[in-house]
């Protein structure tokens, strides 16, 4: 029998649920109210967590469930992050070479914004939290086939783009 807490298993996963919610969303607004939101409904479901596989893509289901929602009633278009949002890491030994890397992560993720939902969401749970094809196909609800084919186009959709963008400066 499993023994799942909320302060334990669930709790844990608000940091994971807020960056597919602001993935989705790209607001942080919106973001935190998401995360709330599934973390209210998982709670409410604490009576059936035992008969649950996993209790982290049951949470991650309805954190995107609760975004996609969001946004088809905001009406909301694809725009990019504003420039608090990105994190740019501090890997240059001198100021120029902080600016350049702060611009190509600026650049990869516009290009990650406006890939198509699909691809953002298999994206962002495969390369920025790890998650297994497997897992995904049951977040998402496709195969796993289609999950590995939305990555597959979304790499070189960023890839293709960046590349343009590095080669021409657009």
């Amino acid at each position: 029998m499993k023994n799942i807490s909320f302060r334990n298993d669930v709790l844990p996963l608000k940091n994971v649920l807020y960056r597919l919610a602001l993935r989705i969303t790209l607001s942080r607004e919106e973001a935190e109210d998401i995360v709330q939101d599934t973390l209210i409904r998982v709670w409410n479901r604490r009576d059936d967590w035992e008969e649950m596989d996993s209790i982290e893509a049951f949470s991650l289901t309805v954190c995107r469930n609760l975004s996609l929602d969001k946004m088809k009633k905001a009406g909301k278009d694809n725009r990019p992050i504003s420039d608090e949002e990105i994190s740019a890491a501090d890997t240059g030994r001198d100021p120029y070479e902080r600016m350049i890397q702060r611009d190509r992560l600026e650049q990869v993720k516009r290009i990650v914004d406006s890939l198509p939902e699909k691809q953002k969401s298999c994206m962002q749970l495969r390369d920025f939290e790890g998650k297994s094809y497997k897992e995904i196909a049951g977040i998402l609800a496709m195969t796993e086939e289609q999950v590995k084919v939305n990555i597959f186009r979304a790499r070189q959709a960023v890839k293709q783009k960046y590349n343009e963008i590095d080669r021409y400066g657009l």
